[in-house]
């Protein structure tokens, strides 16, 4: 399973909101490239970072300094979002060195865009579902979107998405626990696999998020956990470790 360190970029500084409100937001770093090279030097294989700015504008807006990031760590795997709405967009950040590109606001409102960046692009897009009671949400979570959450999800899969981010938006900076019951069971019905969002706390979200990984959840993404301390990257990095190698039947 992969832990996923999040930074997400407003005003060219790495951020974390709570319940998406880009107005409460915590400043923990004003250089995101220094910040990204402390999670690679910590071990991280992949690194989740959104552009918050453009994902209300819907268009990029820290695109200089996230295509820095991507360009300086080309040998792990960056995901982006926030913004991308255009195909152009989108081949712009996978040109320069993005692994993948999440699609959330239009590809929530029109799933085909999904299959337009696929073609060119296949196995590089993510769809991100970002679930607030039940509904999905769009425009930088300021709107609610469609009800219908899990054939919205297999409409995104038979679009060619390659995985989505499942976010629980009302844990979404919060700590309050990961909402495993309804990642899992949108992981069990899918035959993409799914990245847990929103709310992880501790050590403890992380067990459990182990416990349900043969549910078809791939991984996780953390932010303020990791920020405020109470999530330890490399203690949570020897527990999935440990875990990979009983599940390959070797000793620990």
């Amino acid at each position: 399973m992969l832990l996923i360190p999040a930074i997400d970029i407003k005003d060219g500084r790495c951020v974390r909101l709570v319940q998406g409100r880009m107005l409460d937001a915590t400043v923990y770093a004003d250089d995101p490239v220094s910040q990204a090279d402390r999670w690679v030097d910590c071990g991280a294989r992949r690194i989740h970072i959104v552009d918050l700015n453009g994902a209300f504008e819907g268009k990029p807006v820290n695109a200089r300094v996230i295509g820095t990031i991507a360009e300086k760590h080309s040998d792990i795997e960056i995901q982006i979002g926030g913004g991308i709405r255009t195909f152009e967009t989108a081949r712009s950040y996978l040109e320069i060195g993005a692994k993948f590109v999440i699609l959330g606001t239009r590809a929530v409102n029109e799933p085909t865009f999904v299959s337009e960046i696929n073609e060119q692009y296949p196995g590089q897009v993510i769809a991100g579902l970002d679930v607030r009671k039940g509904r999905a949400a769009v425009d930088g979570w300021a709107h609610s979107g469609r009800a219908d959450v899990l054939e919205l999800a297999r409409e995104l899969e038979r679009s060619g998405a390659s995985s989505i981010v499942h976010t629980d938006i009302d844990r979404d900076g919060m700590l309050s626990g990961i909402n495993i019951e309804a990642t899992a069971l949108l992981a069990s019905k899918l035959s993409i696999p799914v990245i847990a969002s929103g709310g992880i706390s501790d050590i403890r979200d992380i067990e459990v998020l182990l416990d349900a990984s043969h549910c078809g959840i791939m991984g996780a993404i953390a932010g303020k956990s990791l920020y405020e301390g109470t999530l330890d990257y490399a203690e949570a990095m020897r527990l999935i470790s440990s875990h990979e190698k009983v599940v390959r039947g070797e000793v620990v």
